[in-house]
């Protein structure tokens, strides 16, 4: 594909790196000499030095025939410019990498349905989303999820004395905005149909909205009789907040430890669910007062790479369970674990893998497995004359034998209801068999008068 970037800063330059590995034709659109010959020395890159918010650079460099344009300077206005120039002059997608939470939530006014901008991407909330699935779920299913954090999926044991154990999926009282995606049993996984019956011992997995979790959990007779886990988190710039809005309402203990003391205060006004603390986690002083050996995970989220690192190695000698840190520079994961750290997160690499889902976005594609060469999660994208469109889904039996557990309708996620209607441009999450991704295409992308030609599409 022909792919151009504008901004040769850090994102910009490993998204650059990531795309030519991959095989992709680039160019990189910087004002900066010196950062365009950079990505000249090292990647197998076009360049073009001028600004990428211009849109006479932006013709020379190709942005008209483009698949992707990718906005990703260090200023929100010009890469919001920028992706929209690009749109205009006739790119097929575009993304823009903003920072500011006023651009990217969407809370007051939609800034890329406005400019036309396929995807809006913020490395620092999409890092934080990330933390929060680990803290949330230690032992849940990797999902690559498009839902931004509002939906939540969990693999765990029936206990004998549940509530749903011996109950059919039609008699279970399941919150609204949830699905019992797989149920295992004697090692034998199976997609549930209304009439599947859950038992004491059976492994399900269970998908819901971040509203209704908890009483989902709860169904299964999964309440809360554990202690609430300790979090402590040194730092305290936005991802500190997307992270703590994250685990808000869950069962956490959250600690946030600010050395600035404005920031500190501002920080104590937005969460007031959480603790704030003005101190230095990593003094020996504050560390022992606030029995910080004592918490289950320790994460490092300040501005300063070497800062995350040397304070998540220092408190895992301290003897914190588990230790989190995050570094803008992605080249240092690799080393971290030999130091003690448990996990590490780049915001930057999170950019460039959301920058990869627009890429592979059209079509069927398969994210990950629930159970090897059994149940496939697959991502696609609905065409405008796919036979799905326009029925609320309970009426479309052609879904049989798949579970739609998540639907994305104008940058909105959200788990379907019975009455939820398919509209053409829609990307949905669905979990099947192995190996049914093709007869998924065709149903996806096949007209009600060719629907005849699939035969039934359960499996």
């Amino acid at each position: 594909m022909n792919i151009v970037i504008g901004g040769a800063g850090h994102v910009g330059y490993h998204a650059a790196e990531v795309l030519v590995a991959a095989g992709h034709r680039v160019t990189v659109v910087d004002s900066d000499a010196n950062a365009l010959r950079a990505i000249q020395d090292s990647l197998d890159a076009a360049t073009l030095q001028g600004s990428c918010s211009e849109p006479r650079v932006l013709l020379n460099a190709g942005a008209d025939k483009a698949d992707l344009v990718v906005a990703a300077t260090n200023h929100d206005e010009v890469n919001l410019l920028a992706a929209s120039l690009a749109k205009g002059l006739g790119a097929d997608r575009v993304v823009a990498r903003v920072h500011h939470r006023a651009f990217f939530e969407n809370s007051v006014f939609n800034y890329a349905e406005h400019f036309g901008i396929d995807r809006l991407i913020c490395p620092e909330y999409v890092a934080a989303q990330s933390i929060a699935r680990t803290l949330r779920n230690p032992a849940a299913i990797a999902i690559e999820t498009f839902a931004r954090g509002n939906i939540e999926i969990q693999e765990f044991p029936v206990p004998q004395d549940s509530p749903a154990a011996g109950k059919t999926l039609s008699e279970l009282k399941l919150p609204p905005r949830t699905r019992l995606v797989a149920i295992s049993r004697d090692s034998f996984v199976s997609l549930p149909r209304a009439g599947s019956t859950v038992e004491a011992g059976d492994v399900v997995i269970l998908l819901s909205d971040r509203e209704h979790f908890d009483a989902a959990l709860e169904a299964f007779g999964h309440r809360s009789k554990d202690a609430r886990r300790r979090i402590a988190i040194m730092g305290g710039p936005a991802m500190a907040v997307w992270l703590c809005r994250a685990l808000h309402a869950r069962r956490f203990s959250i600690r946030v430890f600010e050395e600035d003391p404005q920031r500190a205060e501002e920080l104590a006004e937005k969460l007031d669910w959480v603790t704030v603390i003005n101190a230095d986690p990593t003094d020996e002083a504050v560390f022992v007062e606030e029995a910080l050996a004592q918490v289950d995970t320790f994460v490092a989220l300040t501005n300063d790479d070497e800062r995350n690192i040397l304070g998540s190695a220092w408190v895992k000698t301290k003897g914190v369970a588990q230790t989190i840190a995050v570094v803008q520079r992605p080249q240092y994961g690799h080393l971290l674990r030999h130091v003690g750290i448990d996990r590490s997160f780049s915001p930057r690499s999170s950019a460039v893998t959301e920058i990869l889902n627009v890429l592979e976005e059209k079509g069927v594609r398969k994210v990950t497995s629930l159970a090897e060469g059994v149940l496939d999660v697959f991502r696609a994208r609905v065409e405008a004359d796919s036979v799905v469109l326009g029925r609320p889904l309970k009426e479309v039996s052609e879904f049989s034998g798949w579970v739609l557990v998540a639907v994305e309708h104008d940058g909105k996620v959200g788990v379907p209801t019975a009455d939820t209607v398919i509209q053409a441009g829609d990307t949905l999450l669905i979990v099947g068999p192995n190996g049914t991704d093709k007869k998924l295409a065709k149903l996806l992308a096949t007209s009600v008068k060719k629907n005849h030609e699939l035969g039934s599409v359960a499996v």
